[in-house]
């Protein structure tokens, strides 16, 4: 009965993210009914996959600093790029670049194979440098906002940082006080595949939902979601690029190709033209398809 249990299971993985997405579009009318518990997901996940790192493994390097002037110059030649034609555009493409990575990103970099202590020290340096560089860059585009320097500031860090920080600093004390379960935890590796199958469910139905709801002017937003899927394909194959420089070309593509969405449609909403938001809401699809594919394959391999 488990030599069955087991095959079906293996049979099943490689199709399970593909299957989340298709769920995810066919049921997000009544996504928000599981929405409260996408953070606890994301926690998780992430307790999980720093179970694995060692204290000393975290430190930032070269592929950090690289990683992170793309992020911000790259924004930057996107707007420049696009405002002659359109402002809007131009913002919902500049935010698909300059939010930071996502905080499941060192997630599936773990599950690709690649170095989870240096996209962890990148995901946090660039949530940072997020939140320090935000209110400038968006005073200079013309924000909506009203929100002073320091209020922007801490409200971004407020949304980041404690998700990040908490299942690092609780991964920490478990290893010191509970060895025994730290490791278990840290053994038990492939069930942030499972969590991430249940949160791609819900992120997919979430954006699907934003999209329908939010379809105003049908141009532009076809516009904007197209410079997304631009934007989030350039930033995986540069991410790539720059990664294989300093030898971890996964954790390359994952830092700089993997968004904090949820971050940049706040970012939108409350900071710019409502229709901009449409740039990081189609992003979600479009990065999640990329994460799909690749986890389809690295499952299809049995080396997940």
């Amino acid at each position: 009965m488990s030599l069955s249990a087991s095959n079906l299971r293996n049979r099943l993985k490689p199709w399970m993210l593909p299957i989340s997405m298709v769920g995810g579009i066919l049921f997000h009318s009544y996504i928000h009914y599981l929405q409260p518990i996408a953070p606890y997901l994301i926690f998780v996940m992430l307790l999980i996959t720093f179970c694995k790192v060692k204290p000393s493994e975290f430190r930032v390097t070269g592929l950090s600093w690289s990683l992170l002037s793309v992020q911000v110059l790259g924004s930057l030649l996107v707007f420049a790029a696009l405002v002659p034609f359109d402002k809007d555009i131009a913002i919902g493409g500049f935010i698909c670049v300059f939010c930071p990575t996502a905080t499941a990103a060192p997630v599936i970099t773990g599950m690709l194979g690649g170095s989870v202590p240096r996209l962890a020290t990148f995901s946090i340096l660039s949530n940072f440098a997020c939140a320090i560089l935000a209110p400038i860059l968006f005073t200079l585009m013309g924000s909506h906002s009203e929100m002073g320097f320091a209020a922007t500031s801490l409200n971004i860090s407020y949304k980041v940082v404690p998700l990040i920080l908490a299942p690092l600093v609780l991964a920490l004390i478990m290893m010191r006080t509970v060895p025994r379960v730290h490791a278990e935890i840290a053994r038990r590796q492939s069930l942030s595949f499972y969590i991430w199958a249940v949160s791609l469910f819900i992120v997919v139905g979430n954006s699907v939902s934003y999209i329908i709801q939010h379809h105003e002017n049908v141009t532009v937003m076809v516009i904007i979601a197209a410079v997304a899927l631009v934007v989030c394909c350039a930033q995986f194959a540069i991410g790539r690029v720059v990664g294989r420089r300093f030898g971890d070309k996964i954790a390359g593509a994952q830092g700089l190709g993997q968004k904090n969405t949820v971050l940049a449609i706040w970012i939108a909403l409350t900071f710019f033209h409502p229709i901009t938001s449409i740039g990081p809401a189609a992003y979600i699809v479009w990065q999640n398809t990329i994460n799909s594919i690749q986890l389809y394959f690295k499952a299809k391999k049995g080396e997940i």
